[in-house]
């Protein structure tokens, strides 16, 4: 899916929902999610639900629907993501410590 950049408030593009729903044809599929809007043209057919499913958000606003099916995690949502990681690697390593020093007093 591609978005619109957000680099500056220069470079953002401003659509209108009428011009959204222009966008609803074969040719070009756009929806609105969290007031972004993406063109999903090139992913309707790799869509795990079917093209269908987006075509009957296609130019509007899908991002009720989107919020239903999909469980979106974030960075912002879920700000001790490091922890999932780091606990295991610190316990992992841990493990391999006293493996290695109960190894060496076996000897």
């Amino acid at each position: 899916m591609e978005k619109q950049e957000e680099t500056s408030p220069e470079a953002v593009k401003y659509f209108r929902l009428s011009e959204v729903e222009e966008q609803n044809t074969f040719k070009s599929t756009w929806i609105v999610i969290n007031n972004k809007v993406y063109d999903v043209t090139r992913f309707l057919e790799e869509h795990p639900g079917g093209e269908e499913v987006l075509r009957e958000q296609a130019g509007g606003d899908a991002t009720e629907s989107f919020e239903d099916e999909t469980l979106v995690t974030t960075l912002k949502d879920n700000p001790s993501w490091w922890a999932n990681w780091l606990i295991p690697v610190l316990a992992a390593g841990a493990v391999t410590v006293m493996y290695r020093l109960y190894n060496t007093e076996s000897e």
